[in-house]
C-alpha cells in the first residue's frame, strides 16, 4: 500500500511511518521542514499551495497529521496558530484531492479526544457530541475536523486520539520528570480522568483503520482502561521507584504552566473515553492496562 503522511516529519508521524515501512508499505512524508526525515520518502510542500507534490496522492491512502504541538500557553495568538496550522494545510489537501481523477481510497484524519473538553465522570464513546470549549482544546479540534470534512475520500476515518505515551514524547517525558523531581502526587484534585494509549497500540490502530474497510467515521484511539490522574501518577511513581510524590494543587499547576509555557487545562481537565468501535471491530490492544504499558516504556518489570 502507498501511504502519504501529511505532517509526518514530527515524532509521532515518524513512528507511524517507520511502522508502516516495516510492514512493507511505500510511505511518502509531506513535510514543510528542510530537515530530512529518517523514515519515508520526503516530498516538500508549503501546506498552502497545490504543487507537484499533489501527484503523490493518486491511489494512495492519506494520513493527515498536520499541526503545531499543543504544549503552549492558551493565548489568542497561540489558539489562532494551533488552528491555522491544522486547517490551512488540510484545506490545501482538500483542493489537491479534488483535482484527482479518483478520490483517495482512504483518509485517516487525526484528531483529539480533547474535542470533548472537560467531560467529568461520563464514559464517552464515539456517539458523544463535541464540547463547545475550552478554545485551545475543543475549539481547535472542531475547526480541524470541519476543515477535514472538505477533503474528498472514498472512505474516511476520523481518529480521535488520546494522550499517546512514548519515550521522548512531550507528555510522557514531562510526567516522568515531575515524578523524578518529587512532584509525582496527584495534580489538581487528582480525580480527572486520563485517556491514554501506548505508542505501539496507536501504530496498530493506524494499520487497522487503513485495512478494515468496514470502519469509517469517528474512531476513538484510546486504551479501554482510562484512569484517574491520581492513579496515573501512582503508577509512574511505582515504575520509577519513587515511594512519595508531593501533590500539585490547582493553583500551583496554573503557576507552573506559566513557567513551562503550557496550558494548565491539559492537566486539570479530563475525559473518560472508551474505544467502543475498535473493540466491536475485534481490535486487540497489546497494552490495555496502564501498569504494563508504563513498565514497557520505562524498561522495568510490571507489578
Amino acid at each position: 500500500m502507498k501511504v502519504v503522511i501529511a505532517g509526518g516529519s514530527g515524532a509521532l508521524g515518524q513512528r507511524i511511518a517507520r511502522d508502516l515501512i516495516d510492514r512493507g508499505d511505500d510511505v511518502v512524508v509531506l513535510s514543510r521542514s528542510a530537515t530530512r526525515v529518517r523514515w519515508g520518502r520526503q516530498v516538500s510542500w508549503d501546506g498552502r499551495t497545490v504543487g507537484p507534490w499533489a501527484s503523490e496522492l493518486s491511489g494512495a491512502a492519506l494520513i493527515n497529521l498536520c499541526g503545531e504541538l499543543v504544549f503552549r500557553r492558551p493565548t489568542p495568538a497561540n489558539i489562532a496558530l494551533l488552528t491555522r496550522s491544522r486547517t490551512e494545510p488540510t484545506l490545501t489537501l482538500a483542493r489537491a484531492c479534488a483535482s484527482l481523477d479518483r478520490p483517495v481510497p482512504v483518509l485517516l484524519q487525526m484528531s483529539t479526544l480533547a474535542i470533548y473538553g472537560d467531560a467529568g465522570e461520563e464514559a464517552l464513546d464515539e456517539s458523544a457530541p463535541p464540547a463547545e470549549g475550552p478554545p485551545q482544546m475543543a475549539g481547535v479540534a472542531r475547526a480541524w475536523e470541519e476543515a477535514a470534512a472538505e477533503l474528498p475520500a472514498a472512505r474516511r476515518v476520523t481518529l480521535r486520539t488520546s494522550i499517546v505515551f512514548d519515550r521522548g514524547a512531550p507528555a510522557f517525558d514531562r510526567l516522568t520528570d515531575f515524578v523524578r523531581w518529587g512532584l509525582g502526587g496527584r495534580m489538581g484534585n487528582g480525580r480527572q480522568w486520563i485517556s491514554w494509549l501506548h505508542i505501539d497500540d496507536l501504530c496498530a490502530i493506524v494499520r487497522h483503520c487503513l485495512e478494515d474497510t468496514r470502519l469509517s467515521g469517528i474512531v476513538h484511539a484510546a486504551s479501554p482502561s482510562p484512569v484517574r490522574n491520581s492513579e496515573l501518577m501512582a503508577t509512574l511513581r511505582r515504575a520509577t521507584g519513587h515511594a512519595v510524590g508531593l501533590p500539585t494543587p490547582a493553583p500551583l499547576v496554573r503557576l507552573g504552566s506559566v513557567l513551562l509555557r503550557a496550558d494548565p487545562l491539559l492537566v486539570l481537565t479530563g475525559r473518560r473515553c472508551v474505544p467502543k468501535r475498535l473493540c466491536e471491530a475485534g481490535f486487540e490492544f497489546t497494552y490495555p492496562e496502564l501498569e504494563p504499558a508504563v513498565a514497557d516504556l520505562l524498561g522495568v518489570r510490571a507489578g
